[in-house]
């Protein structure tokens, strides 16, 4: 049963990845696990899931880093997969079921304020989506109490906008044509909300944790060849939410963000740099 709707915290959010962009990722899924979930990957192995462990997977999408995170704590383990739109866990779901993966469940809640029971994991985690949190130190202090003592935390966040090129080169070319996009309130949720290192140990602080570290991650990260990585760069991220508001500019916009993105097709596809935080904590 869903735990959201219009009265809650989130209330934005929950309406933008319902009805704006969940339709999309859905979509867009297959390209999005190839550009993040390597990136996942890492904080996985951080986190260092066990056989027979309880884990929660925060903003867990379509499921992919969920599925993955069941096959590490196998059949008499759990991985709860929260998130707040519908049509992507509707997506989970399905690729739970068509892999008969029995530790995985999905819940359509906010993680800001589900009712969680007290104590009862030993682990949490999420690939990009912790940076969305209206009141991200409510939140963390609500998935805190679900932690056992002493119980982990690992997720990978975006560092600032400037040093990501995945999202800077199609961005910036797109803006020839485009008016530029209002820079975001102070602490305003969205995908680099928790790029600055000092805010996140500021947050988890306040929500409770201990032992908070944030390490940086640079590597380089593509979806695929030169028409792959076109598609989605403009369908997601900054660019992707101008275009939404900028619709007739999408074909002069596509035109040059592909001669901005072909400089860096490599035998591998196009690769652009991605500078993230994987961040870790104990309860």
């Amino acid at each position: 049963m869903a735990t959201t709707g219009p009265e809650t915290p989130n209330a934005d959010q929950i309406a933008y990845w319902n009805e704006t962009v969940g339709p999309t990722w859905v979509e867009l899924r297959e390209p999005i696990d190839r550009l993040t979930a390597p990136i996942g990957q890492r904080a996985i192995e951080v986190l260092a899931p066990q056989a027979g462990e309880r884990l929660i997977d925060i903003g867990c999408g379509c499921g992919g880093s969920t599925l993955e995170l069941a096959r590490r704590v196998g059949p008499e383990g759990e991985v709860l997969g929260v998130d707040i739109s519908a049509p992507m866990l509707e997506v989970a779901r399905q690729r739970a079921a068509e892999a008969s993966v029995v530790s995985a469940r999905f819940l359509e809640a906010d993680a800001q304020t589900a009712g969680f029971e007290p104590s009862h994991f030993d682990g949490l985690f999420s690939r990009f989506g912790t940076m969305f949190f209206a009141d991200p130190v409510a939140a963390f202090a609500n998935l805190h109490r679900a932690l056992k003592p002493d119980g982990r935390l690992a997720f990978v966040c975006w560092r600032p906008l400037a040093e990501n090129t995945w999202a800077t080169v199609p961005l910036t070319a797109a803006l020839r044509h485009l008016p530029p996009p209002e820079p975001p309130a102070p602490g305003a949720p969205g995908p680099f909300s928790l790029a600055d290192p000092d805010r996140i140990r500021d947050i988890l602080g306040r929500a409770g944790f201990t032992r908070i570290d944030t390490t940086p991650l640079d590597t380089k990260i593509g979806a695929g060849d030169l028409d792959q990585m076109l598609f989605l760069a403009l369908r997601m991220g900054p660019l992707g939410a101008l275009l939404r508001e900028n619709p007739d500019k999408r074909d002069v916009v596509a035109t040059t963000v592909r001669e901005a993105l072909a400089p860096y097709a490599t035998a591998e596809g196009v690769r652009l740099d991605a500078a993230n935080w994987i961040v870790t904590a104990r309860a």
